[in-house]
Order: structure tokens, then C-alpha cells, then sequence
């Protein structure tokens, strides 16, 4: 029996495992370094031990601190959570030495399946469907890298042999782009995983990625639940997810299924792990790889089939069998996961770091949000940028998105960039509601970068209408109280002038103007409006002509508010009629950013300089490279010109903003 575990990891991970072994009645304990020492999984654990510095490499990396941690507390069992140790191998037999269960598969499926090469090699021999390439290391040299993309042919991905998580993975459509990019990967893959082997194959265009989670006992037992559709990705890593599947029939689920335990009874397989699987337009599935661990996006398949996966992986690693046989394995409803980082997307999704000044979860039955943070905990630059991870579950699809939707607009989260913005946008897109996507999504979506679709204009007309209301409580709450806000007067939205008066019958109405306040549009009247509002609460609800509406107030400004409506950041401005008349003669805002600078996108720390003061730079032409966030990012020239001055220093960090390079 186990009666205490350690969980060596971190953050929302770290608190979903603590919560599922005290539902058990299990002991937990927690370790943590300096930069988490009051995160939450620190607290709710029962014990919790410093394990030292900031940086990973010195506290969860370091295997030999956590060790002496077990010892200490005598802990029964690890849970690795993902990512840090989860598929260490040098970790288990330093476990299995001192009898201290590891809560995972065993060690030699770990390595079998945490080698991309291995693991095709295994799933070519259980009868899994490959995908066309090169199967085994690609060398160093420049030419045997072009003679292996030649033989496979453009597209080519590069991928870590030891990788996980979008990391040490870029994509070739040259001869050029296969050498930059498989030295980057290269470099990014030893950073992260201390292994630099590289492989390459076929990169599948236009394919969805469908993954098949697998749960397996020490008695033999090995059973598939329904998949997880993850196409919605940004740099290989998954943003929104869902499951069951748009996409995939039954007759496919069950030839996907059946595959993934055939590899799975290969190397016999035990605890919790996914397959993952690219899937054509013809419903033809290639096996990508397998992890050998919970997976991130584990709660959308707890949330369809009332399966608890870490309880079944505690349960099997104490030698019991799965609660659950492939027979009565069953998808109820639809469940769908919008990951929360902490990133800029309209900054190509760069990390962004800080303190949640503010932060209040959405509430709702149905909506999940598994979190390792709380309001004024700081998000820094040592580890992934995740915040949370929301699960909204709903009857069909359909309500599963609605309710998607209520629990992103309601979702209160200030002092630092965030993609809640991008995932509600996801949501409304055509595609997506057709369930009609794959992981080109976010690129053939936003080909310009992200920015949030326009509103519909009765949906302009309502959030006109609640900003009056607004408006009427800030004339209440003034110093020298107005009566002015039932009108006339003129909102700006958008960049787009609304009138906004009352008619005879005493309703407020809304008419969309030019600048010249001549109407563009037919009069809309607000027979129904009830906004309640303190002045100062950042959410509001409300309700226009029967339809219900979330708002989210960031700040007054010296002519209206800074709000959050429907993953929109909005400036309104409210201007009498005498103001009004005055906004023509208004010069229009410009840009000052210098176009002579290359400014940081993010946060980080400068790898290396690529060039030299009165160098000649193309467009597209690589900078430098800066790490963030365990990613390495390739700085290159938006701009054809010649170098004046470099300021970025290989190993110093810099801050979002800062100069890195100076143009003629």
C-alpha cells in the first residue's frame, strides 16, 4: 500500500496529483524551489521541502535532492507529473534502489517509447501505421542532412529523438531552412533533454493531430478511451483541445484504439499513456509517438468518461487492476480544454512574465479549471507559462463551446499578458464551429498574426448600449453628479462613432455615425437594458434586449473606460455633442516605434549573435538566437539594411522592448 507519495513537479500539475491522493487518503509531500515557495501546491501538500535555486537544472531537474527528500519523509512513492523527471530513466533506478515506488510506466517501456526511433521501430513491428521518412539518427555532417531531406522530400520535420512538448521540433520546406533548422533543434533538444540526436521524416500537410490515451495494469490489462482532438497549436504546442473528436467516426476510433494497445501490449505497458497520431483528410492515422506519462490535456478525457486517470495511475502502481474494462468504457457529452498562458499573442505568442495583480476564476458546475496559481503569485521566467488549464463539459458540442465561451469572458486575470483573448477568438471562427480544422488552423486563421475577428453590428450596438449604462453609473458615482447620460451624446468603439440618445417612448437608442455625425445606419433601440455596476468591479453582467453579456472593466480613463469584451480590449470614449464636433479637426495616432530598431519580442537571455556592426542583412536573415521559457527563438531581420550597432551580448539577459540591434 501506499500511504504517502511525493509529487516531484510543480504548479497545476503538482495540485491536480495532490488532489486526487488526498481524495484517496494518501499523505502527499511537496517540494518546491526558491522561486515557488509560496505556490499553491506548496501549501496544500502535508509536507513540503526546499529543494534549492530558481532554475530547474538545481531543484527539479536535480535527482539526487529529490531522493533525499523521499528519504527524509519517507515516502512511499514519486508521481513525476509531466515533463522535469516523468520519463527519466537514471530517476527510476535511483527509486527503485531505495524500494520507493515510481508512479508511471516501467523503466524499459520509458525508454523504448521515449526514443522517437526506438518507438518506430517497435510500432512498425506491432503493425502500427508509420509515417513515411527516415527511420533512425541523421548525422552531423551538412551533406548527410541533405542527403537524408532529399531521399524524404520537402516538407521535412525536424524532431528531438528524446523531445516532448514542441521542443527541439522545426519544420524544413528548403535546403537552406533543413540546416538553420536542425542545428536549432539540435541545440534546443540538448538544452531541454540533455540528448541531441535528431530524426526526420515526412512532414504530413494539412493533417489533424488525434491522440489516443491508453491505461494499462500490472496484471496484463490494457484499455483505450476516446481520443483527444489537438490541432489547435502554435510552435507544436496544443492551445485548445477537445474530445471526443469532431472529426473521427467510430469505425476509425476503434482502429486507433486497437492499435495503440497492440504497441502498448509490445513493450507491457503499465500506468497511464498516449499515442499520438496524425490523421489525414481520408481518416489514414500515422503514429507519431508515444508518452510515456500524463499527458497536460488528461482532464478533457476524465471529464468524457468518469475515468480519474492519476487515481487509476496510483491504483495500478499499488498492483491493483483497472477499475475499468475496454466493454464499458463509454463517451458521455464533450469536453473542451483552452490552455491559459501567460503570452502575448498578439507578439506571435511570446512568453510574458509577471505578478496576477488581479485573478478570479470563472464559476460554473460544468466548468473545470485546474490552476497552480493565485491572485499576486508571479508567473517568472523559469518555467512554462501555463496558468491554467479550463475544461468546460456540456451535453453536445455545441453547449461545450457556449460555455467555453462564458467561462473565457468571465475569466479576470491582470498585471501580464495573457492568450485568453486568442482561445475565445478560436471559438467563434467558422472552422472551428464546423469542427473543419487541422494544425495549419492558427497560421491559415491569423496569417498576419492574431487579431481578434470584428463584431457583428448588433453585437456592437448591445456593447454601445452597456457602455451607456455604464456611463450613468460613473455620472452617479461623480464628484459633481450628472443627469447628462441619457443624451445626447457619442461613444466611440473601435474607432467607429455611435450616437446614442433617447426616443419619445424614453428607450435609449443607438445609430452608427460618421465623423461628420451623419447616420450610416438605421436607428437601433434598447427596449431592455439591465446593467448593475459599482463603478469599480472588473466583471459585470449584464443584459441588452433579452441577450446576456459579460464585461470586463479595466480602468476609467480621462474619457470613458479600458474594457475586455468578447476577447476584445476596447478603449471607449463618451464626448458631448460640443466635443463631438471638435474630433475631425483631431490629428490621427501614429506609430512612433522606430522602424531602425530591432526591439526583444520577450523576456529572456541572448544565446548567440549572428552578426556584426556594418553587416548587410536580409530580410528574413537570422539576428540571433534568444532563450525563453526553455524555447529557443530565432531572431531574424524584418528588414533589408546594414547593422550600425549591436547591442544584445550573448548570456546576458533582456527585457520585452529592449534594443538588440540598431539599423542605418
Amino acid at each position: 500500500m501506499i500511504k504517502r507519495i511525493l509529487i516531484a513537479n510543480r504548479g497545476e500539475i503538482a495540485c491536480r496529483v495532490i488532489r486526487s491522493a488526498k481524495k484517496m487518503g494518501i499523505e502527499t509531500v511537496a517540494v518546491y524551489s526558491e522561486a515557488d515557495t509560496k505556490s499553491m501546491h506548496v501549501k496544500m501538500a502535508d509536507k513540503a521541502y526546499l529543494i534549492g535555486p530558481a532554475a530547474a537544472n538545481q531543484s527539479y531537474l536535480d535527482m539526487n535532492k529529490i531522493l533525499n527528500v523521499c528519504l527524509d519523509s519517507k515516502t512511499d512513492a514519486v508521481h513525476p507529473g509531466y515533463g522535469f523527471l516523468s520519463e527519466n530513466a537514471r530517476f527510476m533506478d535511483l527509486l527503485d534502489q531505495n524500494k520507493i515506488i515510481f508512479i508511471g510506466p516501467k523503466k524499459q517501456a520509458i525508454q523504448d517509447m521515449g526514443d522517437k526511433i526506438r518507438s518506430k521501430e517497435l510500432a512498425k513491428n506491432a503493425g502500427v501505421n508509420l509515417i513515411p521518412g527516415f527511420i533512425g539518427e541523421v548525422g552531423n555532417e551538412k551533406q548527410e542532412i541533405l542527403r537524408v531531406a532529399h531521399e524524404i522530400g520537402y516538407p521535412i520535420m525536424i524532431k528531438a529523438s528524446a523531445g516532448g512538448g514542441g521542443k527541439g521540433m522545426r519544420i524544413a520546406y528548403n535546403d537552406q531552412e533543413v540546416v538553420q533548422n536542425y542545428k536549432l533543434a539540435k541545440e534546443e533538444s540538448m538544452a531541454s533533454f540533455g540528448d541531441d540526436r535528431i530524426l526526420m521524416e515526412k512532414f504530413i500537410e494539412q493533417p489533424r493531430h488525434i491522440e489516443i490515451q491508453i491505461l494499462g495494469d500490472q496484471h496484463g490489462n490494457i484499455v483505450y478511451l476516446p481520443e483527444r482532438e489537438c490541432s489547435i497549436q502554435r510552435r507544436n504546442q496544443k492551445v485548445v483541445e477537445e474530445a471526443p473528436s469532431p472529426f473521427i467516426d467510430p469505425e476509425t476510433r476503434k482502429k486507433m484504439g486497437e492499435q495503440a494497445v497492440a504497441l502498448a501490449k509490445a513493450v507491457d505497458y503499465e500506468s497511464s499513456g498516449t499515442l499520438e497520431f496524425m490523421v489525414d483528410k481520408n481518416k489514414n492515422f500515422y503514429f507519431l509517438e508515444m508518452n510515456t506519462r500524463l499527458q497536460v490535456e488528461h482532464p478533457i478525457t476524465e471529464e468524457i468518461t468518469g475515468v480519474d486517470i492519476v487515481e487509476e495511475m496510483i491504483n495500478v502502481a499499488m498492483g491493483k487492476k483497472l477499475s475499468i474494462t475496454q466493454d464499458k468504457v463509454r463517451i458521455k457529452g464533450h469536453a473542451i480544454e483552452s490552455r491559459i498562458y501567460a503570452e502575448d499573442p498578439y507578439r506571435g505568442f511570446l512568453p510574458s512574465i509577471g505578478h496576477l495583480l488581479k485573478y478570479r476564476e470563472p464559476k460554473h458546475p460544468h466548468i473545470r479549471i485546474d490552476t497552480g496559481v493565485k491572485e499576486g503569485d508571479e508567473i517568472s521566467m523559469y518555467y512554462d507559462p501555463i496558468i491554467s488549464k479550463t475544461v468546460t463539459w456540456g451535453q453536445s458540442r455545441e453547449e461545450s463551446i457556449e460555455l467555453m465561451k462564458e467561462a473565457l469572458d468571465t475569466y479576470v486575470i491582470r498585471g501580464l499578458g495573457h492568450n485568453v483573448a486568442f482561445c475565445r477568438d478560436v471559438l467563434r471562427q467558422p472552422e472551428f464551429v464546423r469542427g473543419n480544422y487541422t494544425t495549419k488552423f492558427i497560421d491559415e486563421t491569423y496569417p498576419e498574426g492574431f487579431k481578434p475577428s470584428d463584431l457583428q453590428d448588433r453585437t456592437c450596438n448591445h456593447l454601445v448600449a452597456f457602455i451607456a449604462a455604464m456611463y450613468q453609473v460613473s455620472c452617479k458615482y461623480a464628484v459633481v453628479p450628472s443627469h447628462e447620460w441619457g443624451g445626447p451624446y457619442v461613444i466611440r468603439v473601435f474607432d467607429r462613432f455611435y450616437a446614442v440618445d433617447k426616443n419619445e417612448k424614453g428607450n435609449l437608442t443607438v445609430t452608427k455615425v460618421d465623423n461628420e455625425g451623419k447616420a450610416e445606419d438605421d436607428q437601433y433601440e434598447i427596449t431592455d437594458l439591465d446593467v448593475k455596476w459599482d463603478n469599480i468591479e472588473p466583471l459585470i453582467k449584464g443584459k441588452v434586449n433579452g441577450i446576456n453579456h459579460n464585461m470586463q472593466f479595466i480602468s476609467h480613463t480621462h474619457s470613458g473606460y479600458q474594457l475586455i469584451y468578447k476577447g476584445h480590449n476596447i478603449k471607449a470614449d463618451i464626448f458631448t455633442p460640443r466635443q463631438f464636433e471638435f474630433m475631425k479637426f483631431m490629428p490621427p495616432s501614429s506609430d512612433l516605434a522606430s522602424i531602425k530598431e530591432f526591439l526583444a519580442p520577450m523576456p529572456g537571455q541572448v544565446i548567440s549573435v549572428a552578426v556584426k556592426e556594418g553587416d548587410e542583412v536580409q530580410v528574413g536573415q537570422e539576428l540571433g538566437v534568444l532563450e525563453a521559457m526553455k524555447m529557443r527563438n530565432a531572431l531574424k531581420a524584418e528588414r533589408k539594411g546594414v547593422i550600425k550597432k549591436v547591442h544584445a551580448v550573448p548570456g546576458s539577459g533582456v527585457q520585452v522592448d529592449q534594443v538588440l540591434f540598431e539599423f542605418e
